[in-house]
């Protein structure tokens, strides 16, 4: 069963072990062996779904469909990789259908991986989240697994060149508490408690990280001494990669 989505995992052991990354993953038990879930991942680095699902694959064998955008499916090689895995395509613009897809997957006990940011974090901070896994959640009455994943954005992230040597990057993953929202629960407030789980959960990852120094500093949130730019700083930046797409568009 996935013999292809398990060959690409094989494929990715090999790269781990050619680059050095040194894996640690913690909140196994919290991962359920059985059933559908969701896992909520911060997004710091364009392979985060690489790590947060090997995380997975360690903790009990299990595979995840990860939610994407869908303009990756349209890219010949990378496209025949997210079908060969079944992950979920989203198209931003109408998620209604990835929105329904995701649910499906749910509902047939798999477990779906989603960045409830929506897009990477430049701060490395958890940024403000959509309310859709929040809404999934409810929709179907399986648990929301807070995940982050830390370490990734020194290989790969917005603003930096690809780290593709072989630098032994500590890469740490963390699975949290369940979260379990009930038919009445408010939409929007629970979406802030998770958000706030999330960032608990990465404020206990970066405690137990090693420590960063010189050029590494970059990828550090302000606030735990690194150079990274502030929430503020970030979201300025985020909106001139909005503005600058649709003033591309609209030529």
């Amino acid at each position: 069963m996935d013999l292809g989505y398990r060959l690409i995992i094989a494929v990715c052991r090999i790269a781990f072990r050619w680059l050095g990354l040194r894996f640690r993953v913690t909140g196994l038990h919290h991962v359920p062996r059985r059933g559908g879930a969701l896992l909520a991942i911060n997004h710091t680095a364009h392979v985060d779904f690489i790590f947060a699902g090997f995380g997975v694959l360690k903790a009990n064998g299990r595979l995840v469909r990860f939610m994407a955008k869908k303009s990756i499916w349209q890219h010949p090689v990378a496209g025949a990789v997210m079908r060969m895995c079944r992950h979920i395509p989203v198209d931003r613009q109408a998620g209604a259908e990835g929105y329904r897809l995701a649910v499906e997957s749910l509902l047939d006990d798999q477990l779906v991986g989603i960045y409830p940011e929506a897009t990477m974090s430049r701060s490395f901070e958890v940024k403000e989240l959509k309310t859709g896994a929040v809404r999934m959640a409810q929709d179907t009455g399986r648990p929301i697994i807070p995940t982050i994943v830390w370490g990734s954005q020194r290989i790969w992230t917005k603003d930096h060149p690809r780290n593709t040597t072989r630098s032994r990057i500590p890469v740490h993953i963390a699975f949290g508490e369940p979260i379990h929202v009930r038919p009445g629960d408010d939409i929007a407030a629970t979406t802030v408690e998770l958000r706030r789980a999330m960032a608990r959960l990465l404020d206990e990852v970066i405690a137990g990280y090693p420590a960063m120094s010189g050029d590494d500093l970059a990828f550090l949130p302000r606030r735990w001494g690194g150079t990274a730019p502030t929430p503020a700083e970030a979201y300025d930046r985020d909106l001139a990669d909005m503005t600058r797409t649709t003033d591309e568009w609209t030529r």
